[in-house]
């Protein structure tokens, strides 16, 4: 095989375990969520079907969701090293893997409102590249869907409605805002990436990229791993729970990061991430070998 096959159809497989097979570390959140829910209680009986339907993604290799979300890659890559070759690899998994069922049809034309029948379009798949200094390559993606998209949120600080200043608890206020509006929407125990920070832009895209992180992963800031612990245990306390049915697990995880802003700009950046958190990575040499899958 050559190297352009080998990278499309590590591409191809990347996108079949990302679409398929939930990772093992949301599994286990969600397995402590309905511990810890009464018995016979909604949310219990939410989180039952939640699991059943990872066992029969796994087992059927089907799609976790009918949403089977925009492709966001994510290519760390060795200085001097061409990326062309790698977007179009996986431009091409993208199409075999639209006709393979791994994706459906799930891109629409703005101009037109018709459907791009093989999900590569203006803007999507997504591609995000960045260089390191080591020999290998690094490869993510996270399949993001409409609904959880459709409930993220940004803040410009001060906020008034919210009594929200210019601090940290400025940020507090933001975050828990940000599930009270969304409750039932996005498809909870959800998943939220924060960024303290940066501008419109920069905000909102380091803000989804914290949805990569493991959820057993605290920040390597000190001061933003205390608040990812104690914001989490303050979203539990709005009582919305799995799909909005009630209950304390609403949010399995809570990622903040942050980027440095202009005195005029104090931005609160939220990406939610529904309970099907579908992203998967390896790591390759510059010909495809010597996978090893994250």
């Amino acid at each position: 095989m050559t190297s352009s096959g080998r990278w499309s159809s590590l591409f191809l497989e990347l996108i079949r375990r990302t679409a398929c097979d939930l990772p093992s570390d949301v599994e286990r959140a969600l397995k402590r969520l309905r511990r810890r829910e009464p018995a016979e209680s909604h949310s219990r009986w939410v989180l039952d079907t939640l699991l059943a339907n990872v066992r029969l993604a796994r087992e059927g290799q089907r799609p976790l969701c009918q949403d089977t979300g925009a492709p966001h890659f994510y290519l760390t890559l060795p200085p001097g090293l061409d990326e062309r070759p790698l977007v179009e690899a996986a431009q091409r998994a993208v199409a075999a893997a639209t006709r393979a069922g791994f994706l459906r049809r799930n891109t629409i034309s703005t101009l037109t409102g018709r459907e791009v029948a093989d999900n590569r379009g203006e803007g999507l798949p997504d591609f995000h590249i960045e260089r390191h200094s080591t020999s290998t390559i690094e490869i993510w993606l996270l399949l993001k869907g409409g609904g959880s998209e459709n409930v993220s949120r940004q803040y410009a600080l001060p906020e008034p409605s919210l009594g929200a200043q210019r601090d940290w608890g400025g940020v507090r206020a933001c975050v828990l805002d940000a599930l009270v509006r969304a409750q039932g929407m996005g498809c909870p125990p959800a998943i939220l990436g924060v960024c303290v920070g940066g501008d419109r832009a920069s905000g909102y895209l380091q803000a989804r990229r914290q949805l990569l992180r493991p959820l057993d992963e605290p920040s390597p800031v000190p001061l933003l791993a205390r608040f990812e612990r104690e914001w989490l245990r303050d979203a539990e306390r709005l009582g919305i729970g799995p799909m909005g049915f009630g209950g304390r697990g609403a949010v399995m995880g809570l990622k903040i990061g942050w980027l440095d802003r202009l005195p005029a700009s104090f931005f609160v950046s939220i990406a939610y991430m529904c309970w099907a958190c579908r992203r998967r990575g390896f790591q390759a040499r510059r010909d495809g070998s010597g996978v090893r899958w994250q």
